[in-house]
């Protein structure tokens, strides 16, 4: 027997990951998360970042966390529960259940660990999930760590959601709809008017995942509850602090009585140190820099239609996106990969998704479009798919 410590059986699984194709080196970025970025030693347009609204490198915000930090100190040195909540975190959760126009909210250090530390608290030994086929991995996660039973419903398949409500509704205590607000793949927004009705009609409660709906969909980014309209009808809207507001956690927004539960049961809360005050004091600014104005939004959208509109001109297959986050699907997983390898070599960096992320043969580059991009920028990067795209024979 070799020694146990070279860990030969990862490394023959890295092989495996080589011999497929995927395996791949960390990018490396130096400096700011901006549109135009210089990723391992050479500058290039960015489309692969969630900073949809510009605000990751923004002066407000960085200024926000400066003085935080001359306040509070760089680390929050203790678990909430102990002492590590500070003036600053009860602020960020006033300011954002104003903002969500929700009774309260309760913050995490990531937007993963929120669905993993709320799904298990909210659930139990004879209740029962319902899921969609395409949520995100940290609600798979979440789901797993809880003791309810758990059922996936066809994406976005209402008829097949009501089925399973009607065959089940009786042989549970409380049942959990998930679903993701808008998906991070295809960038469709959930039919959840009608995902509210069917869980009002059937007593059962609804879990809402905005992490690509916070600070995009809805009034100067309010998310996709605010999107429908359906403010007090979701009983768990979950968001992230790292996407469109650009700096780390997340929280969930509810009752009262669901703030007073998880500061009693959020493992992640209870067992983890508390997200630095720089991170509130910088969130809090992001918060109030949305509820001065729509102007971020507004160009977020803008910017995105722009690049949508071009790119399919072009022929390409943009998916059923209604959102920011534009698919260009290429299918094939080889082919994927070096799509998005030729286009770093031109000049854009956006990267390339393939299985298991993905379904196999629905391999795609995933255009992420900010608020932050120039006309031009987008321009830029429009005239770099179109030469990439037809040299490789896919328009």
């Amino acid at each position: 027997m070799g020694n146990v410590h070279e860990l030969g059986f990862l490394r023959e699984k890295i092989e495996e990951l080589k011999e497929q194709g995927v395996y791949r080196q960390l990018p490396v970025l130096a400096g700011g998360n901006d549109p135009e970025i210089v990723l391992n030693g050479r500058k290039v347009i960015n489309l692969s970042s969630n900073n949809y609204l510009g605000f990751a490198n923004h002066p407000r915000l960085k200024r926000a966390a400066i003085d935080a930090i001359e306040k509070y100190g760089a680390g929050a040195g203790a678990v909430r529960t102990i002492v590590g909540n500070m003036t600053i975190h009860e602020e960020l959760e006033e300011i954002l259940a104003e903002f969500k126009r929700e009774e309260a909210v309760f913050i995490y250090q990531s937007g993963f660990n929120c669905n993993m530390g709320t799904i298990q608290a909210v659930t139990e030994r004879g209740d029962l999930i319902l899921s969609d086929e395409l949520n995100h991995a940290s609600i798979i996660d979440g789901v797993r760590l809880s003791r309810a039973d758990k059922a996936i419903f066809r994406h976005g398949d209402m008829n097949h959601l009501e089925e399973i409500l009607k065959t089940e509704r009786d042989k549970y205590k409380n049942i959990l709809i998930i679903t993701d607000g808008v998906f991070s793949m295809d960038g469709d927004i959930a039919p959840l008017p009608d995902i509210v009705e069917l869980a009002e009609k059937y007593g059962a409660m609804t879990y809402v995942d905005d992490a690509h709906g916070s600070g995009v969909l809805g009034e100067s980014g309010r998310g996709t509850v605010d999107h429908f309209s359906l403010q007090g009808r979701v009983d768990f809207t979950m968001g992230t602090l790292s996407k469109a507001i650009g700096v780390v956690g997340g929280y969930v927004a509810g009752s009262k009585v669901m703030y007073e539960w998880l500061s009693h049961r959020a493992r992640p809360v209870l067992f983890s140190t508390t997200m630095p005050p720089s991170a509130a004091g910088a969130i809090i600014e992001a918060i109030k820099m949305l509820m001065e104005t729509t102007e971020y939004t507004d160009r977020l959208w803008d910017n995105a239609k722009h690049f949508k509109e071009k790119m399919n001109a072009l022929g390409f297959n943009t998916g059923n996106s209604q959102t920011p986050i534009t698919p260009v699907i290429i299918g094939d997983e080889g082919k994927t990969m070096e799509f998005s390898r030729k286009l770093l070599e031109n000049g854009v960096f956006v990267s390339g998704i393939v299985f298991p992320t993905v379904p196999v043969g629905t391999g795609r580059v995933r255009c992420m479009v900010t608020a932050g991009h120039s006309k031009e920028q987008l321009d830029q990067a429009v005239k770099v798919f179109a030469k990439v795209g037809r040299e490789m024979g896919i328009i």
